[in-house]
This record gives C-alpha cells, sequence and structure tokens, in this order.
C-alpha cells in the first residue's frame, strides 16, 4: 500500500514552504514525487512523505507541555502559528498529518499548553507606552521598552523580495484635485519636508510616501466624498527591504528558527507583534491624530532605524495593503489618471 505524502499547501507556511520542504526535495530525504496531496487534496503538487519532517516539528514542539484544561496540538500550532490553514486542514485532518509526521498517533489526542515562556515586552507594557508618550512624557520616558528585544521579534517579518512583489507589482497615491484642473505626475509624490504633517507613520515635518495596493486602496485612504475626483498615481517600487505587520502570526515562521529557546521567545512576543500591527491599521479619527499617531510614528521611526525600507501594514478603509515608504525617493512615477468617486460605504457597529 502507498504510503500518503503531504505537500506545502498543508501548512502555508513561510519557512516550510520556502526553504525546509524545497530542502527534502532536494536532499532526496523525502521520498518526493508529483501528484495529488494525500491530506489537503491540492493537484499537481509537489508531495514528501511527512516523517521527513519530523525533527523541525520535534523542536516547535519542544515549546508545549502537557495540560489537562490545554487543546490539542493541531489546534496550537494553527492559533499560534497559522499552520494548516489550507481549507481542507480541519482539526482532524491536521491530526492525522501531524501524527504521520510525529509518527505517533497517540499524542494528537492529548491536551498542551504553551510552556512557560520568559517573560518579555507584553502587549501591556506598549499600552503603557503608548499612553506615557501621547500624555505624559514623549522624548524621556520612564520605563522605555526593550529596543533590542523588539528589534529581535520585528526582524522575524521581514517581507522577502519575492512576496513583496507579489503583493502589487505597481503602487499607487490619490489626492483631492484641490481645483479646476488634475494634477501632475510631479506632483504627485510625497509632500515637502516643510508641508509635511503628521501622517500614521511619520511625524511632521519628515517625508514618507504612502502608497496602496491598488488605485481604490489609494482613493480610500484619502476619504473622499462621493461624486469628488481624486488624481490618482501609479508608482514602481523596487524590490525593498520592507517589514510586513499585516499579520504577525503567519508571516513569522518557528521553522526558520534555530532552536527552542528562540522559538519560546517568538511564540511570547507574537502578541506583542500582533498589537504593533494593529497600531498602524486602526482608525483615528483627524482632530486627534497629532497624538493618537505618536506611537505608530515611534514604532516606524525605530524601524527605520533598524535599516528597513518601507512598513507593509493593512488598509483600516479598505481590503487592500498600505505601504509607507520611508526615502520617497524610491518610487519612480508611471503615470497618473483622474478618478471620479462614485460611492462611498459607511458601517457601523453600536458604540460602547
Amino acid at each position: 500500500m502507498r504510503s500518503k505524502q503531504c505537500c506545502a499547501n498543508c501548512f502555508g507556511d513561510r519557512g516550510l514552504t520556502r526553504h525546509i520542504i524545497p530542502k527534502v526535495v532536494a536532499d532526496g530525504t523525502g521520498l518526493a514525487r508529483s501528484g495529488v496531496c494525500d491530506y489537503c487534496g491540492t493537484a499537481d503538487a509537489t508531495t514528501i512523505a511527512p516523517a521527513a519532517l519530523s525533527q523541525w516539528f520535534e523542536m516547535v514542539l519542544d515549546c508545549y507541555r502537557p495540560a489537562e484544561a490545554g487543546k490539542s496540538l493541531a489546534i496550537l500550532l494553527s492559533e499560534d502559528w497559522r499552520l494548516f490553514d489550507h481549507a481542507a486542514m480541519d482539526e482532524a485532518h491536521a491530526k492525522e498529518l501531524l501524527a504521520d509526521i510525529l509518527d505517533d498517533g497517540e499524542i494528537v489526542r492529548q491536551a498542551f499548553a504553551p510552556a512557560d515562556p520568559p517573560l518579555h515586552e507584553t502587549p501591556q507594557r506598549w499600552d503603557e507606552l503608548r499612553a506615557e508618550m501621547m500624555h505624559r512624557n514623549r522624548w524621556f520616558l520612564d520605563k522605555p521598552i526593550d529596543l533590542e528585544r523588539l528589534g529581535e521579534l520585528l526582524d522575524q517579518l521581514i517581507a522577502p523580495p519575492e512576496e513583496f512583489a507579489q503583493i502589487s507589482d505597481l503602487w499607487h497615491r490619490a489626492r483631492l484635485i484641490p481645483g479646476p484642473g488634475p494634477l501632475r505626475l510631479d506632483e504627485m509624490g510625497a509632500p515637502p519636508a516643510h508641508l509635511a504633517g503628521h501622517g500614521r507613520a511619520n511625524p511632521a515635518g519628515i517625508r514618507y510616501l504612502y502608497l496602496g495596493s491598488t488605485d481604490r486602496t489609494a482613493v480610500a485612504e484619502v476619504r473622499p466624498h462621493t461624486g469628488e475626483l481624486a488624481c490618482v498615481a501609479t508608482f514602481r517600487i523596487p524590490l525593498i527591504r520592507a517589514l510586513d505587520l499585516r499579520e504577525p502570526r503567519k508571516t513569522a515562521s518557528p521553522f526558520l528558527l534555530e532552536n527552542r529557546e528562540q522559538m519560546a521567545a517568538l511564540l511570547a512576543g507574537l502578541p506583542l507583534l500582533e498589537r504593533l500591527g494593529k497600531e498602524l491599521t486602526k482608525p483615528v479619527q483627524p482632530r486627534s491624530a497629532p497624538f493618537e499617531y505618536i506611537p505608530s510614528q515611534y514604532l516606524c521611526e525605530f524601524i527605520k532605524k533598524q535599516g528597513y525600507q518601507g512598513v507593509i501594514y493593512r488598509s483600516s478603509v479598505s481590503d487592500g495593503i498600505n505601504l509607507a515608504l520611508f526615502d520617497p525617493n524610491l518610487a519612480e512615477g508611471v503615470s497618473a489618471s483622474v478618478a471620479r468617486v462614485d460611492r462611498v460605504s459607511v458601517e457601523i457597529t453600536a458604540a460602547t
């Protein structure tokens, strides 16, 4: 009887997909073949024997301990690292695959919880720091966040060049047309330093270029009214070193780390990374922007200091993706056109 084989689509993990599974295929240790995956059903996939991944999964599972009130390893790996995110990989299929990887059908039936990690910066600490920066101290904080630790965490969220290119080959910026005529392409870049106001990522007086992955996203970001005209410019961006804060649990891969200690430390820091991603995305009222933007400006200035050229984050007003480009000179203008806003959609929830 032919043994079952899995594929990269079963997991949806960047480290497994781009590094480990190709290594297993190249080494010949995974008995690779082409065909239909026996677990997620992907056709024309490169499949390998699940047991070939055992050493990497065993290291990740060292981050967990048995716990009566815990959850199955399949659920924990899904919640903590967004593994098994293929539509076909429900808990039953994930358990089956995990049992075959570990050659242990009993362990997948047991309950586990994260092992006690070392204490690091937490979302609560960030909230305290955020409140202090906005309302008490701006430059000299009573208890600054551990920037060395934060830098180590952020390094797990680098957007590889090939993934950056997949988001969009062209990026867009929109401006509402203030007068009777359209704006020229050379008027669609970042404003000059003396006109650069407070932005979600940039402090006043520092030029960043804000771009959307689609023209609709770019127009939505300027909060237009129905019937207004907007000039939309298209830019080409080189493959930059960018940080991806859209979904940290999906971007960070435990399989790319060297040991259990690093994995446990990253697992402990993921809630903070998620909190920081939300910091860039959440809507802010214009009247409170000068101080509400200070925490995200602090974060982006630190990211820039770490050597990154931009930060990728979700749009708060559309389903698109935004890029804050730290050096506007990296953007090459391609074209500019005029768009009419035909409809603005509003969604509401009950205020608490």
